[in-house]
């Protein structure tokens, strides 16, 4: 697994052999930050990967100029693989590591962020309540975008809380996108969905 561009494009992340585990594809990160740079202003952006396993969601961010990235990662295994791939990358002093639950983290933290990715186990039973958790303890920065990526099974609608859209299906594999209601969706929702 490599970053995709920026920085680091091309150096080689490490990461766990466990299927509990599951790293963003090469191709995923790329498409995701593709659409990304025509949203956001990385250059002052504070990113929070949550389920970081290796991470190479936050370290791409990093790669393309965010100044500061979060990892809340709860397996000791991937949290070494974590800090190993920090500390080769050079960027120890743009990173936060926590060994913490992610839910617990969104619950608790008092944190705003502009980017927030959430690419938890296929078998995490809360999935479908990251975003109203996210948005509702104000976890995403207004004009921000929360990131999940999920089996095809799982839909999300928009809420009072927040939009949905776009959505980006790579196989079995989505990432949905979402922003506070109201602040993205003009241009949001002119752009076709995947599914």
């Amino acid at each position: 697994m490599r970053v995709t561009g920026g920085e680091f494009r091309g150096r080689i992340l490490r990461t766990v052999n466990d299927l509990s585990v599951r790293p963003a594809t090469d191709r995923v990160r790329q498409t995701l930050f593709n659409m990304l740079v025509h949203r956001l202003d990385f250059d002052d952006l504070e990113v929070l990967d949550l389920f970081a396993g290796s991470g190479s969601l936050g370290i791409e961010a990093l790669s393309r100029g965010a100044a500061r990235a979060v990892f809340v990662e709860g397996n000791r295994q991937a949290m070494e693989f974590l800090e190993s791939n920090i500390d080769r990358l050079g960027c120890t002093d743009r990173s936060e590591l926590l060994g913490v639950d992610a839910v617990a983290y969104l619950d608790q933290s008092g944190e705003t962020f502009g980017l927030v990715f959430a690419d938890p186990p296929y078998d995490f039973e809360a999935t479908a309540r990251l975003p109203a958790i996210a948005f509702s303890r104000g976890v995403v920065a207004p004009g921000g975008y929360l990131l999940i990526e999920h089996t095809t099974d799982l839909r999300f609608q928009d809420t009072p809380l927040y939009a949905v859209g776009p959505v980006k299906k790579f196989g079995r594999t989505v990432v949905t996108f979402f922003t506070e209601k109201g602040s993205h969706e003009t241009t949001d929702r002119d752009l076709p969905r995947d599914v």
